[in-house]
């Protein structure tokens, strides 16, 4: 019988890693770790988490519509608008300004409900494409805090301010998502010129001036979230991926690849290397995400209502709707709990972080069934979350319907995705990975010892019978390996 070390374990998973390279070379490939030790740092922690929560907020939820994209005259699904008239309609959007008053907001629940169901960050759009600003801007009347905004009379009408103070006194890390379009500003989208595409709408190297203007008025908004105000802020969480520097030959290459559709494609540099720099000054080791912008200031990748089929070789994060869309809509329909669970559970095995979209409504409120969502998650995670946070990939990472991952050299968790109202099995195990001899296994949340046997390459584990008659907990069943 051969003898097999946890550190070997992990060494036979790296070259399974490497082995799907050629599987994810497209992604790998636009991954460039950064070099900052602080930053470094930092994104381990992150990694740590595992869990946070994403909101997306503005006047549009008193349409209930999507945000922003319905004044993107683009030929999408999600830029449909209900007037044909798009001058009408654009006018009509903006003045929603006029009519927010969320009465109701309530960061200190929505914290509360967030720590509750095990989240440990949360990300919030302090400003999405439409260019409305939900934070007290100083460079732009089209904000929260507005005179021409019903709800700047409140003392909460920071609303920005008021959620990371909320979440920070929960324990949460604090994210900033940010869009680096601004569909209302006029260095962007000049009124002297039609708005064919999401793009800027005149050629910047025509009017440089204007553009520069653009630039400052970027950076300033940014280093007013950064400069204080607002209290630590762990990660930059930057939308809007055309906006970024391109060379010449990389507008060719997008203008001729297989179902280019925009008018203009150019190159929106916005300095990104001298913004981080200047972001890192007033917040050193702070997470930049530049989404879907190859480079260094894109300190981890996010995969958006997706989850990748294998562990990817980079941090990662999946953001995924947890109901109804990113805005909110009245009839929103929520994942159920177990499915959540499920999906917390597959990320987790890939190594990933799994960011859950909850979107407050026109008065500030969310969904009773949101609450009842975080609530089913956080029953799970009272159990069981030693299975989730500090963990880490170990290939295979998942077997039908068992998962695996690490923690340190010496912890293994091993994890089954129940299907509804399914009964826990008398033996689970994988055929694919085997647990070193001398592994003592117990039942997370129980304790319970219990008795394995190595089954050809793999392993499997008996369940008594009182455990499966009352398990720990619901929809995923967690098993501890230790060495």
């Amino acid at each position: 019988m051969e003898t097999i070390s946890l550190r070997r374990a992990l060494c036979i998973s790296a070259i399974f890693i490497s082995s799907q390279c050629g599987i994810l070379a497209q992604e790998d490939e636009r991954y460039v770790p950064d070099t900052d030790p602080l930053v470094l740092q930092k994104l381990g922690q992150w990694q740590d988490l595992k869990f946070g929560l994403l909101m997306h907020w503005g006047p549009y939820s008193q349409w209930g519509i999507v945000e922003s994209w319905s004044i993107c005259a683009e030929d999408e699904g999600w830029c449909r608008r209900a007037n044909p008239d798009y001058t009408a309609y654009k006018k009509d959007y903006e003045n929603l300004q006029k009519s927010f008053n969320p009465v109701q907001f309530d960061p200190a629940r929505w914290a509360k409900a967030a720590r509750s169901a095990g989240m440990r960050y949360v990300v919030f759009t302090t400003k999405h494409h439409d260019g409305f600003s939900m934070f007290d801007t100083k460079l732009t009347d089209y904000r929260i805090t507005s005179p021409l905004t019903p709800f700047n009379t409140d003392p909460r009408a920071n609303v920005t301010k008021e959620i990371f103070n909320a979440f920070r006194a929960e324990g949460l890390w604090t994210g900033a998502y940010f869009s680096k379009p601004d569909w209302h500003s006029e260095y962007y989208w000049w009124p002297n010129f039609a708005t064919p595409d999401r793009n800027v709408n005149y050629d910047v190297t025509a009017y440089p001036e204007r553009w520069e203007n653009f630039v400052k008025f970027t950076h300033g908004q940014i280093m007013e979230l950064l400069g204080g105000d607002y209290g630590k802020i762990d990660i930059l969480w930057l939308d809007g991926g055309w906006v970024q520097k391109m060379t010449r030959e990389e507008i060719l290459k997008q203008i001729t690849a297989p179902g280019y559709k925009f008018t203009r494609i150019q190159n929106q540099d916005i300095r990104m290397d001298e913004l981080v720099s200047k972001a890192r000054e007033k917040q050193p080791g702070l997470i930049v995400v530049d989404r879907a912008v190859h480079g260094k200031n894109q300190n981890y990748l996010t995969p958006e209502n997706r989850v990748p089929e294998k562990a990817l070789p980079f941090p990662w994060e999946s953001c995924i709707i947890a109901g109804g869309s990113w805005s909110w809509v009245p009839d929103a329909k929520y994942m159920s709990g177990h499915a959540a669970v499920h999906l917390l559970v597959d990320i987790v095995a890939k190594g990933g972080n799994l960011l859950l979209n909850i979107a407050p409504g026109p008065l500030g409120q969310w969904h009773e069934e949101a609450y009842g969502l975080l609530d089913e998650i956080g029953e799970w995670m009272k159990v069981n979350s030693e299975a989730i946070y500090g963990t880490r990939a170990l290939a295979p990472y998942k077997e039908n319907k068992v998962c695996i991952t690490r923690k340190g050299d010496n912890v293994l968790y091993i994890y089954y995705l129940a299907d509804e109202g399914e009964a826990m099995p008398a033996e689970l195990g994988m055929s694919s990975f085997a647990l070193p001899p001398g592994a003592k296994v117990t039942v997370v949340g129980r304790g319970t010892k219990l008795n394995w046997t190595k089954k050809g390459d793999g392993f499997s584990v008996s369940i008594p019978a009182g455990i499966r008659k009352s398990p720990p907990s619901e929809h995923v069943w967690v098993l501890k390996a230790t060495f």
